[in-house]
């Protein structure tokens, strides 16, 4: 459980139903060690309103530069404006925040927001205050507040985006157990994922100037390629213009960058971008980024199938 900006959660349960949002904090320290993918994470009003008014379901911690943040969650972090997110950061900060500070991101997955009528109001269930984002529950008490969180997620039809973890919160069959579903990324998370798993540098050139670098689907997500880490390259903003038209490929085997004739041909130009042909894929630190065979396969025998 994480105290949460009042202003924050109002904007964002007025939008309703996401795919993933940002629980932020304005400091690029995560609030425990321990948390894991699937864990349910609730949010408690800052006081005088003592009340747990919804959660979602915790993906991944990640430190990113402030920019980063808004350009892969826009409005998913609590604001409309990008001056209004800075706003919400610096009401946290003892100093002046920089232009581009880090900031900790906690993403999470399917997030709800009760209805006023079903606000649960937290001395029910805590002792004390909350401490680095766990409220001081005993076991008891934790199981009689998610069973209670659980009840209304299954009544309350209009606050809940229907994921996977989800639907296995609420499903009648497994009430009770202890089964985790962890939550898909999204697109803001898989965007923020790849860029720190290739350390903000660009796949190909090493390029590290953070506003041309994007995270490029191998396998489209419109032909079936999901939101996963191996499924991502960071790339400077044009070569991955020229990815996604299959003017360059990665071979699948070999892991090297293959440059397309018809760039010289179609626009008698390319010579910057031949000069890249047969370069080395830079890996990413994360070895789960590592992309992965069948999706550089996949999209190297289109481009096969361009080049005749």
């Amino acid at each position: 459980m994480g105290i949460t900006n009042n202003e924050w959660f109002r904007f964002l349960a007025a939008k309703g139903s996401q795919e993933e949002i940002n629980f932020w904090r304005p400091t690029p320290q995560p609030y425990r060690q321990d948390f894991y993918p699937g864990m349910p994470f609730l949010f408690k009003l800052h006081a005088p309103e003592e009340f747990i008014v919804g959660g979602g379901f915790f993906l991944r911690f990640v430190p990113v530069p402030l920019s980063l943040a808004w350009a892969a969650f826009r409005e998913a972090n609590g604001a409309s404006t990008l001056e209004g997110f800075r706003r919400l950061i610096g009401k946290h900060l003892t100093n002046a925040p920089s232009k581009d500070p880090y900031i900790g991101c906690n993403i999470l997955s399917e997030p709800f927001y009760f209805l006023r009528s079903h606000w649960i109001a937290s001395a029910r269930y805590m002792r004390g205050p909350i401490v680095a984002g766990k409220g001081n529950f005993e076991e008891k008490q934790a199981q009689e507040l998610w069973n209670e969180v659980k009840t209304i997620l299954a009544l309350d039809e209009t606050v809940k985006t229907l994921g996977p973890a989800t639907m296995n919160a609420i499903d009648k069959q497994r009430y009770g157990q202890p089964v985790l579903i962890a939550p898909r990324l999204g697109q803001g998370s898989f965007r923020t994922l790849v860029t720190t798993s290739y350390s903000y540098r660009c796949a190909i050139t090493r390029e590290r100037t953070l506003p041309v670098l994007q995270a490029a689907h191998i396998r489209p997500y419109a032909e079936g390629g999901m939101h996963e880490l191996s499924n991502g390259l960071l790339l400077r903003s044009d070569l991955h213009t020229l990815f996604d038209q299959h003017y360059i490929t990665v071979d699948p085997t070999k892991r090297t960058l293959v440059v397309s004739r018809r760039i010289r041909e179609q626009f008698e130009n390319g010579r910057d971008y031949y000069a890249l042909h047969d370069r080395p894929l830079s890996p990413p630190a994360d070895a789960l980024a590592l992309p992965s065979v069948d999706n550089l396969a996949f999209h190297f025998e289109r481009f096969s199938e361009l080049e005749g």
